[in-house]
């Protein structure tokens, strides 16, 4: 398998396993967060019925969300560098002046 193959497969499987999960979490995060602005909504987070820890609980998930939506972008980005990179090894160098 060539290498731009390889650099494709990877980052659909980090997509898949990361950005899939990533984006669920940002849709989680951002309703806990909203939830605990509305007045007289039934929040339970593990227990409590405090607003404070659905707003806790949304910020949390939402940082963790962007975390996996960065990780495909990252792995997509280091796979792409490494093949211009080995492009353009092999290109003469223009003479000196």
């Amino acid at each position: 398998m060539n290498n731009k193959n390889s650099s494709m497969i990877a980052t659909i499987v980090a997509a898949v396993l990361c950005g899939c999960p990533g984006l669920f979490g940002l849709c989680f995060g951002l309703t806990s967060v909203f939830a605990s602005f509305v007045p007289g909504a039934e929040i339970d987070v593990f227990g409590s019925t405090d607003p404070q820890s659905a707003t806790t609980m949304g910020l949390v998930t939402l940082c963790l969300s962007v975390i996996f939506l960065a990780v495909p972008v990252v792995v997509w980005f280091v796979t792409r560098r490494k093949d211009a990179v080995g492009i353009s090894d092999n290109e003469p160098m223009p003479p000196l002046s």
